[in-house]
């Protein structure tokens, strides 16, 4: 059985407190889809009320620390060289269209780097943490990254242009060169969770555009400690302030990279031979 340590039992503590409400509220929500006002208010509540939780038992636990918020901002703490990094909802949309498949996401940063992570799936109960040279767990049971290095044999996720954002034409190139390949891509529309099955073999690698800090801080780490990488399409690590990710095993890493920049390559190299052409 795997020992959480005091800073690990503070970050799910704060987690289950938090999501008690949240999975009260997503049964409201369930029976708000047959309103003609719908459910969009009363979501963003949600999600309020779940920050303000988490907010009051960490900085009761630690008081000296920072907060990086989804909805509130950045908040100095006495103490500059720790903060928490917070998504009291990742999968609003999925929250929002009453699909059981969100988290709450704590990331602990000391010194500009993540040292320990939760990523909490409440409706299926599923606590996945980790502490920076300690491993990653899903509840009591070791997580390691797939080992699988045949694209015919794994499953990618990603994330979907929509609504402004992303870049639509790359994301089609990718696609279109992964799909023959690969055994399958899904489009599952929660980050962390996402980052999170990449550590645990569920998933063999995950790509995606215009990420924030709190959307990936925590399941960066959960990846990179279950053996695997993330990385930016290039290789870079630092994708904290890019929003730009690839996570993957040590077999798919290479591949993928090149795959991610063959893509964005030739998307560039069109639209500057339609920009000379127009």
């Amino acid at each position: 059985m795997a020992t959480q340590s005091p800073i690990i039992n503070v970050m799910t503590n704060a987690a289950i407190k938090a999501s008690r409400r949240l999975v009260r509220d997503f049964g409201e929500v369930e029976q708000l889809q047959v309103s003609q006002k719908g459910p969009a208010d009363f979501v963003s509540a949600a999600d309020l009320r779940a920050e303000k939780t988490l907010v009051r038992e960490l900085e009761n636990a630690r008081p000296d620390f920072g907060f990086l918020l989804e909805e509130q901002g950045e908040i100095h703490g006495a103490g500059r060289s720790d903060r928490w990094i917070i998504d009291p909802l990742d999968g609003t949309t999925n929250f929002l269209h009453g699909i059981p498949h969100f988290a709450i996401s704590i990331a602990h940063q000391k010194d500009g780097s993540i040292v320990s992570a939760v990523v909490y799936d409440p409706v299926k109960d599923e606590m996945f943490w980790a502490e920076r040279n300690r491993g990653a767990w899903m509840n009591n049971k070791r997580l390691r990254v797939s080992s699988r290095g045949d694209f015919s044999k794994s499953v990618i996720a990603t994330g979907i242009p929509h609504h402004g954002r992303g870049n639509k034409s790359e994301f089609l190139h990718t696609s279109a060169r992964l799909m023959p390949q690969v055994a399958g891509i899904r489009r599952m529309g929660a980050a962390s969770l996402d980052l999170a099955y990449v550590a645990a073999g569920r998933y063999d690698a995950y790509w995606e555009l215009d990420l924030k800090a709190w959307d990936i801080a925590a399941g960066m780490l959960l990846v990179t400690e279950a053996g695997g990488f993330v990385t930016d399409y290039v290789g870079r690590a630092k994708v904290l302030d890019s929003g730009e990710v690839l996570a993957t095993n040590d077999k798919l890493q290479l591949p993928m990279q090149k795959l991610l920049q063959t893509s964005r390559r030739s998307v560039a190299e069109r639209a500057a031979q339609k920009k000379s052409a127009g």
